[in-house]
């Protein structure tokens, strides 16, 4: 067992601020799904409002393809109803919206991924600008192994293309997990029994909550990071376990961390 503290990290909200290339991507492999049945440029180049606000309850990248799916229905709740009320309900709509369109994730994620090679393949420097690192993070975590930890990130996008964009940042963890790799409170669980854990980095609450919950996990500290995709409500009335981290605490040494 390797007796090296590991700090876990999320990558999208937490490292990495993707919104236009998750919009972009979104997008494209939306329009490829559905053809031309909604015009030749049925969906706009910048990111909509209600994408944007949606992001905090997404949780696969299949999902916006959907989002953005959904963003062409002109009878459908998003555009009926609004952002509030599709969020009130967002797994119920989610579902009904996949039963509409007669899709299946996997079949999403793929077309998602395929978008993601295929820039990648072409336009490789165009799909690396759509992405900005998060104000200080890069070089915070340049300076963890002067502090005795190494770090890994811990993803659901999928390894290939969280790899491209570490590269890209010139950053170098000691472990990838990519949504192949299972669910996040799977992969921490073998983590944790293969070295000691000094915490998980996460921008999602549920998430967080479910790895609290998981047997095994109820012990490791988790910090929801206070400059990602949050909903509204996340930063109030914390559980027990779940530490708010900012900016400047995330800056300051590991063991003055809250």
């Amino acid at each position: 067992m390797n007796s090296r503290p590991l700090l876990v990290f999320d990558f999208d909200g937490v490292i990495i601020d993707g919104m236009g290339e998750y919009w972009w991507s979104a997008r494209q492999a939306c329009m490829e799904l559905v053809g031309g049945d909604f015009g030749p440029e049925p969906l706009p180049e910048l990111v909509p409002e209600a994408f944007r606000l949606l992001r905090p309850w997404i949780h696969q990248g299949w999902e916006m393809v959907l989002l953005a799916a959904e963003l062409l229905r002109s009878d459908g709740p998003l555009l009926q109803r609004g952002v509030k009320a599709f969020s009130a309900d967002y797994p119920l709509r989610s579902q009904q919206a996949l039963e509409v369109w007669g899709w299946r994730p996997a079949q999403l994620q793929e077309a998602l991924e395929h978008v993601r090679r295929r820039a990648v393949a072409s336009d490789r420097l165009v799909w690396l600008a759509l992405h900005r690192p998060f104000p200080g993070v890069v070089e915070r975590l340049g300076r963890l192994q002067d502090e005795g930890v190494d770090w890994a990130v811990l993803t659901t996008k999928g390894a290939e293309f969280t790899a491209e964009l570490l590269n890209c940042f010139q950053l170098m963890p000691k472990g990838l997990y990519g949504h192949e790799s299972g669910s996040k409170p799977e992969v921490l669980l073998r983590l944790v029994a293969e070295r000691p854990l000094r915490g998980f980095v996460e921008d999602r609450r549920a998430t967080l909550e479910t790895v609290l919950s998981t047997p095994g996990l109820s012990s490791l500290p988790c910090y929801l990071a206070s400059w990602g995709y949050l909903k509204p409500e996340d930063c109030f009335a914390l559980p027990m376990g779940i530490r708010l981290l900012e900016p400047e605490a995330l800056a300051a040494p590991l063991a003055s961390w809250p």
